[in-house]
C-alpha cells in the first residue's frame, strides 16, 4: 500500500511538473528562438544532474550506455525541439492536449517493435483517441501551417511512446538517477553546437538580455527535464510503462489551467476533443489491466 501511495504521489508531482512545461516554453519563446529554448532546456537538465553522472557512469556497463543515450534522445532531446517549434504557432494548452496521445503511441510502439499483442478494446481505444485528435484539428480550422506545426507534437508523442517501450524492455533494472543523469549529460553535449551557432552566447553578451526567457528555459530544464525524467524513470521501472504513460491524463488539465491564466483562448469544443482523446486512452489502459 505504501509503495502504491508513493507511485501515485510521483504521478501527481510529475503531472504538475510536466503540465507546467508548456507555459514555460511559451515564456521562453518570447525572447529566444525555439532551438535556443530547447537547447538551453536540455543543457540545464544535464548540468543539474552532473554530480550523479560522475557517480553512475562508472557503474554502468559500456554495452548499455548507447541504449541509455538513445533513451535520452527519444525521451528528451528530440521532443524538446519538436514542442518548441510547434509552440511558435499553437497555444501551450493545445500542445498539452495533443500530448495526451502518448499512451496510445506507447501501446503502438510495443506492438510494432516488441510484438506486444493488442486486443480489440485497445484497438477501439486507439481509433477513438485518433478521432479526437482529428476533431481537434478540425475545430481549429484546416490551415496548412496549423496542421504542420500540430503534427510536430504528434511526432513527439511517437518518440515518447518508443522510449517508454525501450526503457520497459531493456533498462528496467537500472536506477532512475542513473538513467536520467547519463542520458541528459550526453544530450546536453549535443545541444552545445546548437547554442553556439544559433547566437545564444552572443545574445548573453549583448545589451538586451531576455532574462525572463532564459530563466523560464533553465527552469524548464531543471524541473521539466532533469527532475521529471528521474521521476518518470522511477514510474516506468517500478510501476510499469503503462502506468507511467497514464500521466498524460492529467497533463492536459494542468496545461489548460496555465493557458487560461496566460489568457489563451480555449473553446468548449477543444475541451470536448480532449475528453474524446482521454476516453480512448482510458479504454486502452483499462483493457491492458
Amino acid at each position: 500500500m505504501n509503495q502504491r501511495a508513493l507511485h501515485w504521489s510521483i504521478f501527481l508531482l510529475l503531472s504538475l511538473t510536466w503540465g507546467s512545461s508548456f507555459i514555460l516554453m511559451k515564456i521562453g519563446l518570447q525572447g529566444l528562438t525555439p532551438y535556443q529554448v530547447a537547447s538551453l532546456r536540455i543543457f540545464s537538465a544535464g548540468i543539474s544532474l552532473l554530480p550523479f553522472f560522475f557517480k553512475y557512469i562508472r557503474q554502468t556497463p559500456v554495452s548499455k550506455i548507447p541504449l541509455i543515450i538513445l533513451s535520452g534522445i527519444l525521451g528528451n532531446l528530440i521532443p524538446a525541439y519538436l514542442f518548441c517549434i510547434a509552440e511558435t504557432r499553437i497555444d501551450s494548452a493545445l500542445a498539452g492536449i495533443l500530448n495526451g496521445l502518448t499512451p496510445l503511441m506507447a501501446l503502438l510502439a510495443g506492438f510494432f517493435i516488441y510484438k506486444t499483442p493488442i486486443i480489440r478494446q485497445q484497438l477501439l481505444g486507439i481509433c477513438i483517441g485518433l478521432a479526437g485528435v482529428a476533431m481537434l484539428f478540425a475545430v481549429n480550422g484546416v490551415d496548412t501551417g496549423y496542421w504542420y506545426y500540430g503534427l510536430w507534437i504528434v511526432l513527439a508523442t511517437v518518440c515518447y511512446g518508443v522510449n517508454i517501450s525501450l526503457v520497459h524492455h531493456h533498462l528496467k533494472t537500472y536506477n532512475s538517477l542513473q538513467l536520467g543523469s547519463i542520458a541528459l549529460f550526453f544530450c546536453g553535449l549535443f545541444t552545445l553546437p546548437v547554442l553556439y551557432f544559433s547566437g545564444f552566447f552572443s545574445l548573453l553578451s549583448g545589451p538586451a538580455i531576455p532574462w525572463s526567457s532564459v530563466a523560464a528555459s533553465i527552469t524548464l530544464g531543471i524541473l521539466g527535464s532533469s527532475i521529471a525524467s528521474v521521476l518518470f524513470y522511477i514510474l516506468i521501472t517500478q510501476a510499469g510503462g503503462l502506468f507511467a504513460s497514464m500521466v498524460t491524463y492529467a497533463l492536459p488539465v494542468v496545461a489548460i489551467g496555465w493557458g487560461l491564466v496566460a489568457g489563451e483562448q480555449i473553446s468548449f469544443l477543444q475541451v470536448i476533443c480532449l475528453g474524446v482523446i482521454l476516453i480512448g486512452v482510458y479504454m486502452v489502459n483499462k483493457a491492458k489491466r
